[in-house]
C-alpha cells in the first residue's frame, strides 16, 4: 500500500514530535489519503522493506561489515567553475570589456547550481548538442562513451536585441539582476530556443498554467545560448542561510568527517511531518541492519524557485532545524543543507535530476516519495503525472544505475500503539489517515 495526499491551502496546526513530552507546533496543510500500491525497485530494497537477509559476499559472510565509500560524482570529479580569489580582478576586468548579458532570478539560481558540480560533468549552460541529448534522451554521453542522467535541460535564454549586441564574439559577461557582474561564459554558441517542443518534452504536455513555464519560460527569449561558466565569486544570498548552502563538495568533507559509510538524501519542499521521520529513522535502523555502521542522513530541502503555494524556504529551515533541536532526528546523524537548485514540477522527468544531483553530493541512497516533482494538473482535477511513475522511472533512467533508490513507505496513526506507525493491511481498521495532529505522510515532491 502507499498512500496519496491531496494539499490544500487551508492552515492549521499538526503535532510534529514523535515523542509525546514535545509538543513543537508548525502551521501545515489540510491533508486527504487514500491508499495506493508501492513500487519496489530492486532486490536491495526488498531487504529493506520485507525484512529479508542480504545476500552475503564472502567478505561479510566472515564477519566482516559491509563498507560503502562515497558514490563516485558523474564524470569521475565535482565540477567547480568558482574562479580563485586570487584571479577574481583581472577575471573582473575582462569581464567588464565583454558584451554583457543581464540575468534573471532563475538564471543566477542555475549559475549556483552548476557553479558548485550539482551538475557535474556539466560545466556551463547547455550548447546545442547537450541540449538535444538532454531534451530526447534524457542523458549525455561523454567522451568515453559512458553515459549519465541529465534529464533537465539547463539553458540560458536571450532575446533578439542580446543576440545582435553579441555579435561574432565567443565570450559574454553575464550581470546578474542586481547589474553586478557573475561570471563569463566562455566559447558561445547561440541556437534557437523552440519553447514549444520544450515545453512538451520536458513536461509531457503544453497545458497553461505550468508554474515554471509561465514564470521563466513563456517571457523568456527565442535564443538559447551555451557556454563555458568561469563564475567570479561564489553565489550569496544574503537570506541569513547561506551557512545552510552546502557546496556537493563541501557536503562530501563533512560525510567524510562523520566517517560515513553510506548517505542516504530525502528532498522536501514542505515541512518535515511525523511520517517522514518516522521514515527517515527507519531507513537508518534498516541500513545498520544490512551492516552499514554509520549511515548519515542527508536531509536535503529544495531552495531554489518554488511555486506560490508551497511553504517559503525560511520557514522550512526553521523547522527543519527545530526537528534536530527536538530529538526528532538525531544532529549526529543528520545533515540538513538547501538543495539551491530551481523546481519545475515536472514529476517522472524532474526526479532523475533530484536524484543525480545528490550522487553528485555523495549520496548513494535515495528517498523518494509518491509523485515526486509532481503537482496537479494545472486545468484538471487531478494530478499531472501517474503517481507511481516517479519511483518506476527512477529504477530504470540511464546514468543512475549505481543510486540505490528507497520508495516510500506507508505510515500512518495506529490507534492501538498511539502513535505513527508503518501501516499493517492485516489490520487496516487500527490506522487512521487523516489531517491534523495525527498525520501520515505526505509525498517529498
Amino acid at each position: 500500500m502507499s498512500l496519496t495526499i491531496k494539499l490544500t491551502t487551508t492552515p492549521h496546526i499538526i503535532n510534529l514530535n514523535l515523542h509525546p513530552k514535545h509538543r513543537t507546533k508548525i502551521p501545515a496543510y489540510s491533508l486527504g489519503v487514500r491508499p495506493k500500491p508501492i513500487y519496489h525497485s530492486n532486490a536491495l530494497i526488498s531487504i529493506l522493506y520485507n525484512n529479508k537477509q542480504p545476500r552475503m559476499s564472502q567478505a561479510s559472510a566472515s564477519g566482516s561489515v559491509i563498507k560503502s565509500s562515497l558514490i563516485e560524482p558523474d564524470g569521475g570529479v565535482v565540477v567547480d567553475v568558482i574562479v580563485p580569489e586570487c584571479e577574481r580582478g583581472s577575471k573582473t576586468l575582462e569581464a567588464e570589456s565583454l558584451p554583457k548579458v543581464r540575468l534573471a532570478r532563475i538564471d543566477v539560481e542555475w549559475v549556483h547550481v552548476i557553479s558548485e558540480g550539482w551538475a557535474s560533468p556539466l560545466k556551463g549552460f547547455m550548447r546545442e548538442n547537450e541540449y538535444l541529448q538532454s531534451l530526447h534522451f534524457n542523458s549525455l554521453r561523454m567522451e568515453n562513451g559512458t553515459v549519465v542522467n541529465m534529464s533537465l535541460p539547463i539553458v540560458l535564454a536571450i532575446d533578439d536585441e542580446t543576440k545582435e549586441n553579441i555579435g561574432s564574439a565567443k565570450d559574454v559577461g553575464l550581470v546578474g539582476p542586481d547589474g553586478d557582474l557573475l561570471a563569463i561564459l566562455r566559447s558561445t554558441e547561440i541556437y534557437k530556443h523552440n519553447k514549444e517542443e520544450r515545453i512538451a518534452r520536458t513536461w509531457g504536455t503544453t497545458a497553461p498554467g505550468l508554474p515554471y513555464v509561465e514564470e521563466f519560460i513563456t517571457p523568456a527569449g527565442n535564443w538559447l545560448i551555451g557556454g563555458d561558466l568561469e563564475v567570479l565569486k561564489p553565489i550569496k544570498y544574503n537570506d541569513g542561510l547561506d551557512h545552510f548552502r552546502l557546496s556537493p563538495q563541501q557536503l562530501r568533507k563533512e560525510f567524510d568527517r562523520r566517517q560515513a559509510d553510506a548517505v542516504f538524501a530525502f528532498q522536501l519542499r514542505n515541512p518535515v511531518h511525523n511520517g517522514h521521520a518516522l521514515l527517515m529513522n527507519d531507513t537508518r535502523r534498516r541500513l545498520l541492519e544490512l551492516g552499514y555502521k554509520n549511515p548519515i542522513l542527508l536531509l536535503h530541502p529544495l531552495g531554489g524557485f518554488t511555486k506560490a503555494d508551497d511553504v517559503p524556504l525560511a520557514v522550512r529551515m526553521e523547522q527543519h532545524s527545530k526537528v534536530l533541536e527536538d530529538g526528532v532526528l538525531d544532529p549526529e546523524t543528520t545533515v540538513v543543507a538547501i538543495f539551491p537548485s530551481p523546481m519545475h514540477y515536472a514529476g517522472p522527468t524532474e526526479v532523475q535530476w533530484h536524484a543525480k544531483a545528490r550522487i553528485n553530493a555523495g549520496a548513494n541512497f535515495y528517498i523518494v516519495g509518491r509523485d515526486p516533482a509532481g503537482m496537479g494538473h494545472p486545468t484538471e482535477k487531478r494530478d499531472l503525472y501517474d503517481p507511481d511513475h516517479g519511483k518506476k522511472v527512477l529504477s530504470m533512467a540511464p546514468g543512475l544505475e549505481k543510486l540505490n533508490v528507497l520508495p516510500f513507505r506507508v505510515a500512518a496513526y495506529d490507534t492501538v500503539a498511539k502513535k505513527m506507525a508503518f501501516f499493517d493491511p492485516s489490520r487496516s481498521k487500527d490506522f487512521l489517515f487523516i489531517s491534523g495532529t495525527k498525520v501520515g505522510t505526505i509525498s517529498g515532491r
